[in-house]
C-alpha cells in the first residue's frame, strides 16, 4: 500500500512539474517574435489582396497579435508562373506558420515545405484536390477554411434567371482543372434543364482564334445568342481577368453573376458568395491557436458558413434591367454609386 502511495505522489509532483514546466515554456514562447508568412497567388498591387491582409491583420490584432510588436508578417503575391519561387522563399525564412491564399499558392507551399503549418484561404474542395486526408482530419500541416459549397453554382444559376428571366443560354467561365469547381459546375449542370437554359462551358485554358484574347472569344461567342448571359466560377483564372470580364461584360450589354463581391464593387451585376475578407479574420484565430501550440492535423477544415447576395443597381440600370422586388428582399447588399452623386 505505502509504494503505491507513493507511486501516486510521485505522479501528480511529476505531473506538477510538467504542466509548470509547459507554463512556462509558453510564456517564454509568447515573449518571442512570430514570424507570419502570408502568400497569395494574385497579381502585385492587386487592391483586393491588401483588404485580404488588413482583414487577416485586423483578427491577429483582436487576438492581441500585433505586427511589428509580438509578430512579424511577411505578404507576398505572385502569379502562377513565380508562386513557386515566392514560397520557397517564405519558408527560407522559417516562419511560424505560412497563410496562403488559392489553391496553387497551396500546392506551392505544400511542396516548399512538410513542416511548417500552413492555414489555407480561399480553396475550393481541398480534399478533392489531395490537399487533406478529410475535413475533420486533415492530418499533416494544412489545415484551413473550404470557401466553396458546390449547390452555390445552382443558386447562381436561379439568381440569373431571376434577373434576366428571358436568358436561354448561359456561359460558364471557369478553370476546372485549375480551380477544383468540378462541383460547382455538376450543380450548374443539374439545375439548367428545370430553369428553361442552355449551358456554354469555358474552360481554362481556352484555345480561341488567334486574333483574339481568351476571354473577348467567350464573349464574342455569347454576342451571337440573343438571349445570353454570364456566369463566372471562383478560381485564380477567372480572378486573375476579373478586370478585362468586367470590362467586356459592360461593353456587351450582358448581364452576369460573379462569386464575390468585389467584381459587383467593380460594377458586375450581381454576385453570390463568400466573404473573403471575412474568412481571413476567421482565419486569424486559426493562426492564434497555432501559435499558442495547436497542431493543423488536428483542427478540422472549416466550410463556407454564409453566402451573400450583392446586386449593383446602377449596373442594373444600365442593362436596362429591372430588379424583381424579391431579390431587392433577399438581397444581403444593394450597391447604387449614383445615389451618392450629387
Amino acid at each position: 500500500m505505502r509504494a503505491r502511495i507513493g507511486r501516486r505522489q510521485f505522479i501528480i509532483l511529476f505531473g506538477g512539474t510538467t504542466i509548470t514546466l509547459a507554463l512556462a515554456a509558453r510564456a517564454q514562447q509568447g515573449d518571442r517574435l512570430r514570424r507570419i508568412g502570408v502568400l497569395m497567388s494574385m497579381r502585385d498591387g492587386d487592391a483586393e489582396a491588401r483588404l485580404r491582409v488588413a482583414a487577416f491583420v485586423q483578427g491577429l490584432q483582436e487576438l492581441g497579435w500585433t505586427n511589428g510588436r509580438n509578430i512579424h508578417i511577411d505578404d507576398r503575391l505572385a502569379d502562377n508562373g513565380t508562386i513557386q519561387a515566392a514560397a520557397a522563399a517564405l519558408v527560407a525564412e522559417a516562419p511560424d506558420v505560412l497563410v496562403v491564399n488559392g489553391a496553387s499558392a497551396l500546392r506551392a507551399a505544400k511542396r516548399a515545405t512538410k513542416t511548417t503549418p500552413i492555414v489555407f484561404v480561399n480553396v475550393i474542395d481541398p480534399v478533392g484536390q489531395g490537399f487533406v486526408s478529410s475535413l475533420a482530419q486533415p492530418r499533416g500541416n494544412v489545415t484551413g477554411f473550404s470557401i466553396v459549397e458546390p449547390e452555390m453554382g445552382a443558386t447562381s444559376l436561379e439568381l440569373l434567371k431571376q434577373i434576366a428571366p428571358r436568358l436561354t443560354d448561359v456561359g460558364v467561365l471557369g478553370a476546372t482543372t485549375l480551380g477544383g469547381s468540378a462541383a460547382v459546375e455538376a450543380a450548374i449542370q443539374k439545375a439548367a434543364p428545370s430553369l428553361g437554359v442552355k449551358l456554354i462551358q469555358f474552360t481554362a485554358p481556352l484555345e480561341p482564334p488567334q486574333v483574339t484574347s481568351e476571354v473577348e472569344y467567350v464573349f464574342n461567342v455569347l454576342a451571337q445568342r440573343p438571349n445570353a448571359g454570364l456566369l463566372v466560377l471562383p478560381g485564380a483564372y477567372t480572378q486573375s481577368i476579373r478586370a478585362e470580364i468586367l470590362e467586356l461584360a459592360a461593353y456587351s450589354r450582358l448581364p452576369a453573376i460573379y462569386p464575390y463581391r468585389y467584381y459587383v464593387a467593380g460594377g458586375g451585376l450581381m454576385s453570390y458568395g463568400v466573404d473573403i475578407a471575412d474568412v481571413f479574420r476567421r482565419a486569424a484565430g486559426y493562426v492564434d491557436r497555432i501559435l499558442h501550440g495547436e497542431k493543423p492535423a488536428n483542427m478540422p477544415v472549416q466550410e463556407a458558413r454564409m453566402f451573400k447576395l450583392v446586386i449593383n443597381l446602377q449596373t442594373a440600370k444600365m442593362l436596362g434591367i429591372e430588379v424583381p422586388p424579391s431579390l431587392l428582399e433577399t438581397a444581403d447588399e444593394l450597391i447604387d454609386v449614383s445615389a451618392h452623386v450629387g
